[in-house]
């Protein structure tokens, strides 16, 4: 069934634009198009990899639908290594959705949510893990993200588990010729050559995970988190590190009463911070709900920004409120130092002994170079510059790499005990296995369906 139907689907973003794309995949493709295709020639002497200009009309009525400019692609060369046909036409909904119909009428089947890149991975273009490097792409908020997706969707990641996997699969070739035919003059495979080999491969599959802490937070960035008592300079914060005045800034206590959030990139890395509504006691009952949702945030924030009014200085609810943070990642900020002299700092400063603090005046912008600096530092422990690195950036190739890891460690373990070697070939067998399904050379179907639930309809 997957080899015959023909897929369609519209590839741009919902909504009104200049250009909107239908992408159509499959043996029908050419089919399709050219039922409801007419341009300047016949659709079957257009070249491949071409754009044609022409119309787009309801063969049982003749109607047209729009103008439009055609590309024809025959497979293999194509994103699916399929036939593919690409019809750019106006950018509006109504449009775009009398074209998808009349594509459907003519014999195509709408299109799964990311079932263009899994039949690229099925057809053998890329692999697993560069299908899942396609989404990161997609969704990537910053330059340093969008180059860690990249170099994964250029299978540099793949190369380096797929060396690894074909050194464990030749060990156990080795293995099983050893074991199983004892009597033929072939040089016979030892414990201590095993023990030495897998543990080589060990060091480079620990040598990737390294990397995954600096890969995790580009790839999803930081969730940050802004509080302090009511008028203390949380929305101005936010204003000032976003560059827009998103945040009502005044100075009447309580009025941010909702969460409000934006992404920034601070020096490489993503980060969702959120400016919360004040925490004091209040009657106030939307006040309250404002309330009620800052601790929720802060339960769920990477990192904390503390914020304090140099004017007022620290007293109970401060203290309260550092209480409740516990062990959580923290930046204070003594803001509003315009306007107080040094003796009331040094105050506010003796009160937070031991712990990160930025003088800063949102009225004058001082303070925020030093507080980016402080994030980038705080999580990446140096410059975010990837460059060629190969980073590991996704969750579930890290805990497949873990778990071949740990396999390897169990045949190592093995080997030391004495065991045989039919028996230690059990556990690098499964070291193969974890990381065959990072590249998906073997992966559960149940595996790739949620790895595509993922992804946007028409990609």
């Amino acid at each position: 069934m997957y080899k015959e139907d023909t897929i369609a689907a519209i590839s741009t973003p919902h909504g009104t634009g200049g250009v909107g794309i239908i992408r159509i995949s499959g043996d029908k493709a050419f089919e399709i198009a050219e039922k409801i295709f007419k341009g300047n020639r016949d659709f079957k002497l257009i070249r491949s990899h071409t754009i044609n200009y022409g119309k787009i009309v309801n063969p049982e009525n003749g109607a047209v639908l729009d103008e439009v400019l055609l590309s024809k692609m025959e497979k293999p060369k194509t994103f699916t290594r399929e036939d593919v046909v690409e019809i750019n036409c106006h950018g509006g909904m109504v449009v775009l959705k009398n074209i998808l119909e009349l594509c459907i009428k003519q014999g195509a089947r709408l299109a799964e949510p990311g079932e263009f890149t899994k039949r690229a991975f099925l057809n053998g273009r890329i692999d697993l893990s560069q299908a899942e490097a396609v989404i990161d792409l997609i969704n990537s908020k910053t330059n340093e993200s969008s180059k860690a997706a990249i170099n994964q969707l250029e299978g540099k990641l793949s190369q380096k588990i797929k060396d690894a996997r074909r050194k464990l699969i030749e060990l156990l070739a080795h293995i099983e010729v050893t074991v199983d035919y004892p009597e033929h003059d072939i040089e016979e495979i030892t414990g201590q050559m095993i023990y030495k080999e897998i543990g080589e491969i060990k060091q480079k599959l620990c040598d990737i995970i390294k990397g995954f802490e600096k890969g995790r937070i580009i790839r999803e960035g930081i969730d940050a988190v802004i509080i302090g008592k009511p008028n203390v300079g949380k929305s101005s914060l936010l204003n000032e590190l976003s560059g827009k005045s998103k945040a009502i800034v005044t100075d009447i206590p309580g009025t941010t009463r909702d969460i409000i959030e934006e992404y920034i990139n601070i020096n490489g890395i993503p980060l969702r911070i959120i400016d919360t509504a004040g925490i004091r006691e209040t009657e106030d009952v939307v006040e309250k709900i404002g309330v009620e949702r800052t601790h929720k945030a802060i339960n769920d924030a990477d990192l904390i920004i503390m914020m304090i009014d140099a004017k007022r200085g620290m007293d109970e609810e401060d203290n309260k409120i550092l209480t409740m943070l516990g062990d959580k990642k923290l930046i204070i900020l003594i803001n509003k130092t315009d306007i107080v002299d040094e003796d009331q700092i040094c105050k506010i400063e003796s009160l937070l002994a031991g712990k990160k603090y930025i003088k800063t005046s949102m009225k004058e912008g001082t303070g925020i170079n030093e507080l980016e600096s402080t994030i980038t530092e705080l999580f990446v422990q140096g410059e975010v510059n990837i460059n060629e690195e190969v980073l590991l950036t996704n969750i579930r190739h890290k805990n497949l790499i873990d778990m071949a890891v740990s396999s390897i460690e169990k045949a190592m373990d093995a080997i030391e005990n004495f065991m045989t070697l039919d028996l230690v070939s059990i556990d690098i067998t499964d070291a193969a296995d974890y990381l065959g399904q990072i590249t998906g050379e073997s992966v559960s179907e149940d595996v790739m369906h949620e790895i595509f639930s993922r992804f946007c309809l028409g990609k």
